[in-house]
C-alpha cells in the first residue's frame, strides 16, 4: 500500500530519566533481520519450504507420506520441522492455493522464524503461486511476518539470551525490484516493535514524562515536530479531564503533540494541505483510581497506554513511508492512581470543549483523557479524525481479544479503515452507536456523566467521545482492548504487547485519497 520506498530505523526501547532501570539505554528487544538474495545463501542452516495445503503432493523434496504421517495439513502457518541437528528443512503451510495473500504469507514468515530452533542463519524461499501479489509484496509480508514473529522483549531479564537474533534471507527472483517493498515492511514492522516496547515497559518505569520523552527522541530523529505540553500547560489549556484524572498521581502528565509535514502534501479544495488527526489513550497504569480494580484486573493494566504507543509509533513511521497526508497526533499521557487528592466519584470536572462531566466511576478514565485531545484535535480543520484506546472490557466480551471494535460517525471512513486493517492484516469489526442510549449518559448535576448502564459499555463510551468531536468531522473510534496484549501468542503476534493498530493505521494513511479495495487480500 505505501507508495514510495523507504528507509528503516534500528528497532530501540524508550529512552528514560534518572528513575529508569540501568538496562534502559541498551535494547529493549531483539527481532530477526532480513535480508534479499537470488539464492539460498551457503550459510544457511534453516530453509523454509512453502507448502500449500491442497498442493501437499507438489511440496519441493518432501514426499506426500512424511507429510501425511506428521499429521501435516499445510494450514497457514503450520509447521514440520526435519532437522538432522546441523541443518533443518522447515516445511511452512500456506493455506489453500487459491487463496495465497500477504495475510498468510505474514503468519508464514512469523511461524517459520519460531520454528527455527536455534539456527540462526535461515532462508525463505518465496512460492512460485503468490496469487494476485508481486514477488516484491510477496516477499515484503514475508519479512513483516519474519520480524514481527521473532520479536522477543529481554530488557528486564538478568542475562542475556545467549543466542542473538536470527538472520533470514528471503530468496526472490529480482532483489533489487523487491527492496523497496521489503523497505516498506521493516520499516513497518520497526513501528510495530517500538509500540510493543514501550506497552511492555513496567508501569512504575514508563511514566508520562518518560514516554514523553522516549517519543519526542524517536519523533524527532524521523523529522517530525514535536511539542511536548507539562502539567501546568495541561491545566492553562483546559484540559480537565487529564487534569482529573491525574489528581491521584505522582508523576505529572504529559501531552505530547506530533506533526508530520509531507513534502509534497495532498491539497483539499481550498488549497490547504489535507489533515488527519490521531489520537491515543496514554494511561501508564491504571489502578482504576479509587474505584479501584480488583488484583486480577489490574496485573495487565501497564498496557493501558497501548492506543498512545500506537499512534506514537505510527507517526514516528510516516517520513520513511512518504505518506502524502499531513498527520497531526495527541497522546495524553497519565496514570490513574489512588492518591490523597484523587478524583472522586461524583465530582465533576470541565472538558476542553466547556462540557462539564459527573465521574461516577474512576475506572472510567480513559474516555476523559481522551475527550479532551479529540476537542483539541477537532479545533481545527481536520478531514479525519481517528482515535486509539484499550477503552472497554465490554468490547472484549463482545469481541474477544482478537478482534478490535471500530465505531464512528462516517460510514466512508469506517469502511476505509476496514479496508486498511484487512490489508495490514489486523481485525477489526464495526459497532453502532445508538442514538437513544446516549439518554443513559445525562447527568443530573452536569452536562455528562462518564457512565450509562452496565450493558452496551463500548457502545455508551463511543457515544460519550463523540460528544467531543466538532461537528462535521468524520471520526472513528477504535477500541483495542482486546488485541493490543495477548494471554498467549497468536500467528505474528507475541504474548503480551502485539503493537495492534500500527500496520492499520499505516495503511490507511499510505494510501490516503487512493482505491485501496484492490490491494486487500483474497484471505478472511
Amino acid at each position: 500500500m505505501p507508495r514510495k520506498s523507504a528507509t528503516t530505523a534500528t528497532p530501540s526501547v524508550p529512552g528514560g530519566d534518572d528513575r529508569r532501570p540501568n538496562h534502559a539505554a541498551g535494547a529493549g528487544s531483539t527481532v530477526p533481520t532480513v535480508t534479499l538474495g537470488k539464492a539460498v545463501p551457503a550459510n544457511a542452516a534453516a530453509v523454509a519450504v512453502p507448502a500449500f495445503s491442497d498442493r501437499l503432493n507438489k511440496v519441493d523434496g518432501v514426499r506426500k507420506a512424511v507429510l501425511d504421517r506428521a499429521g501435516f495439513a499445510g494450514r497457514v502457518g503450520q509447521t514440520l520441522v526435519l532437522d538432522d541437528g546441523d541443518s533443518a528443512r522447515i516445511v511452512v503451510g500456506l493455506g489453500p492455493a487459491a487463496k495465497v495473500g500477504a495475510t498468510a504469507l505474514r503468519k508464514a514468515g512469523a511461524a517459520f522464524t519460531k520454528a527455527l530452533r536455534g539456527h540462526r542463519r535461515a532462508a525463505f524461499v518465496l512460492p512460485d503461486d503468490t496469487g494476485d501479489l508481486t514477488q516484491a509484496q510477496a516477499a515484503g509480508a514475508v519479512a513483516e511476518g519474519v520480524v514481527l514473529g521473532g520479536y522477543r522483549f529481554d530488557a528486564y531479564r538478568s542475562q542475556a539470551p545467549k543466542k542473538g537474533a536470527a538472520s533470514v534471507t528471503v530468496v526472490v527472483e529480482d532483489p533489487r525490484a523487491a527492496r523497496p517493498a521489503l523497505d516498506r515492511a521493516l520499516a513497518s514492522a520497526d513501528a510495530v516493535t517500538f509500540a510493543r516496547n514501550l506497552v511492555n515497559e513496567p508501569g512504575g518505569a514508563l511514566t508520562p514524562a518518560v514516554f514523553a520523552e522516549a517519543v519526542t527522541e524517536r519523533a524527532s530523529a524521523a523529522g517530525l515536530t514535536v511539542e511536548v505540553l507539562d502539567a501546568k500547560a495541561i491545566e492553562a489549556a483546559g484540559l480537565g479531564g487529564i487534569v482529573a484524572v491525574n489528581k491521584g498521581s505522582v508523576h505529572p502528565a504529559r501531552l505530547v503533540h506530533l506533526t508530520y509535514e509531507p513534502a509534497d502534501p495532498l491539497l483539499d479544495e481550498d488549497g490547504d494541505p489535507v489533515t488527519v488527526a490521531l489520537v491515543g489513550k496514554g494511561i501508564t497504569f491504571d489502578s482504576g483510581g479509587l474505584s479501584l480494580k480488583p488484583a486480577d484486573g489490574m496485573m495487565d493494566m501497564k498496557c493501558d497506554m497501548a492506543g498512545a504507543a500506537a499512534v506514537s509509533a505510527a507517526m514516528c513511521a510516516l517520513p520513511a513511508l512518504d505518506v502524502p497526508v499531513r498527520v497531526e497526533s495527541w497522546t495524553p499521557l497519565t496514570d490513574n492512581m489512588t492518591g490523597g487528592d484523587a478524583q472522586r466519584p461524583g465530582d465533576v470536572y470541565t472538558a476542553r470543549n466547556g462540557t462539564t462531566v459527573e465521574v461516577l466511576n474512576t475506572d472510567a478514565e480513559g474516555r476523559l483523557v481522551l475527550a479532551d485531545a479529540l476537542a483539541l484535535a477537532t479545533e481545527t480543520k481536520k478531514a479525519a479524525v481517528l482515535d486509539l484506546a484499550t477503552l472497554t472490557g465490554a468490547c472484549m466480551v463482545a469481541l474477544g481479544d482478537k478482534i478490535a471494535g471500530i465505531l464512528g460517525n462516517d460510514d466512508e471512513l469506517l469502511g476505509d479503515v476496514e479496508e486498511a486493517a484487512e490489508v495490514a492484516g489486523e481485525r477489526v469489526w464495526q459497532l453502532p452507536l445508538p442514538a437513544d442510549y446516549r439518554a443513559q449518559l445525562d447527568s443530573s448535576i452536569a452536562d455528562l456523566k462518564n457512565i450509562g448502564t452496565r450493558f452496551g459499555g463500548t457502545l455508551t463510551a463511543g457515544l460519550f467521545l463523540q460528544e467531543f468531536v466538532a461537528d462535521g468531522t468524520p471520526w472513528v473510534h477504535m477500541d483495542i482492548a482486546g488485541p493490543a496484549f495477548l494471554a498467549a501468542e497468536d500467528g505474528e503476534h507475541p504474548k503480551g504487547a502485539t503493537g495492534f493498530g500500527v500496520r492499520t493505521l499505516l495503511a490507511l494513511l499510505a494510501a490516503w485519497g487512493e482505491d485501496v479495495t484492490d490491494q486487500v487480500d483474497a484471505e478472511d
